[in-house]
């Protein structure tokens, strides 16, 4: 096995590294980490430095990778979505430093699928993950950095991953599943009376109000659609005193390029729009990831980021979708807990030994809280 770095993603032919992502997930393309890159979203300046893994196999094809990962050398922690500040804060006061760190994952996108990313039609599968999660750790282990994180694993890599020394992690979010729902009446059909009546109360809200919802993809999107996305992007990164980790180059970048794995959910009142959605599709999902409107609107928010996206996904059969991170209010409108993974390694044994046992105790947590907010589902 050899192992190649790139410092951009394109030092990695565009078809050999989709060739190895044939699971459907958008985000984890070369288009879309193409684009983080070139519009100036992820970089040294922003604290991403791409380090992106390619691994060859001699005994197969010398002349393609077999595997590969998305990695970067950061700077800080944002834009993770799980969270390690206390680790960063241990470090400096035990008088060590924890920057910069190794994070296999895929920036700004909390969507779980595989890291470690192989080729479907290698003989050998499991060996090519487990050669490639050993390498990461050993590269952390040289390279001089405080640590390895492996963000929003399946199954087959944490088995990898924690096979090569890795610790899992676990977490929550909300996803929605596709139960061959027919159309939406069909969905609140399965709802108890009080939560159906409490969501049809909240569409026809919007709809008295004069405010109506438009849902555009692929080649109905026009400049003026992503101007406005982008604003909304900005109004809602401002009122949450967040970093824009997106610039609008990005923005110009899903208009010209993935337009067609975009879904635009736009709220229109007049000839004015008031806000919106972002949605990416890929494969049989769809994914939620920014909103935002000019100003509050009653029930706005619930429609254009659950509603109306679930009613996309029953149209065009998907068989679920992901609303992002966190999010106790969507469980009443139909999105359910489900547990996420991560995997940790850390060069200082002591701290390793400690964050052990933290792991341990917080999943338990992790797991008591999704099993509480299970027994809270509006089904009947």
């Amino acid at each position: 096995m050899k192992l190649s770095i790139a410092r951009r993603i394109d030092e990695i032919e565009s078809a050999h590294w989709n060739h190895l992502v044939h699971n459907g997930n958008p985000f984890l393309s070369h288009e879309f980490l193409h684009g983080l890159e070139v519009s100036g979203s992820v970089g040294k300046d922003t604290g991403w430095e791409a380090y992106h893994l390619a691994l060859f196999d001699d005994t197969y094809d010398r002349s393609l990778p077999v595997a590969a990962a998305p990695l970067y050398l950061k700077y800080h922690s944002w834009g993770e979505y799980v969270f390690d500040w206390a680790w960063a804060d241990a470090y400096h006061r035990a008088g060590l430093e924890y920057y910069p760190k190794l994070l296999c994952g895929i920036p700004f996108t909390p969507v779980t699928g595989p890291r470690l990313l192989v080729d479907p039609s290698h003989p050998q599968p499991g060996r090519l993950r487990e050669a490639l999660a050993s390498s990461m750790v050993k590269l952390a282990d040289d390279s001089g950095v405080s640590s390895l994180h492996v963000l929003f694993t399946n199954e087959q890599d944490n088995q990898a991953l924690t096979r090569s020394g890795l610790m899992r992690r676990t977490g929550n979010q909300f996803h929605w599943r596709n139960r061959n729902f027919e159309n939406f009446d069909h969905y609140l059909a399965s709802f108890t009376a009080a939560k159906r009546k409490k969501i049809r109360r909240e569409r026809r809200r919007i709809e008295e109000s004069g405010i109506r919802m438009e849902v555009l993809t692929g080649p109905e999107l026009t400049p003026a659609h992503w101007h406005a996305m982008y604003r909304f992007y900005r109004i809602t990164v401002q009122s949450h005193g967040a970093y824009p980790y997106l610039n609008r180059e990005f923005f110009e970048y899903l208009q010209t390029r993935m337009a067609d794995r975009v879904v635009l959910v736009l709220a229109r009142d007049g000839a004015r729009y008031i806000g919106g959605a972002l949605n990416i599709a890929g494969g049989d999902a769809m994914y939620g990831r920014y909103w935002g409107a000019d100003e509050y609107y009653d029930g706005l928010h619930f429609e254009a980021c659950y509603y109306q996206p679930i009613e996309y996904c029953i149209r065009n059969r998907l068989a679920r979708f992901e609303a992002g991170a966190q999010g106790e209010h969507k469980l009443s409108r139909g999105l359910l807990p489900i547990t996420t993974s991560s995997a940790h390694w850390l060069k200082d044994a002591r701290f390793r030994h400690a964050i052990a046992d933290f792991l341990h105790a917080e999943s338990e947590q992790v797991e008591r809280y999704n099993e509480a907010l299970r027994g809270h589902a509006p089904f009947k």
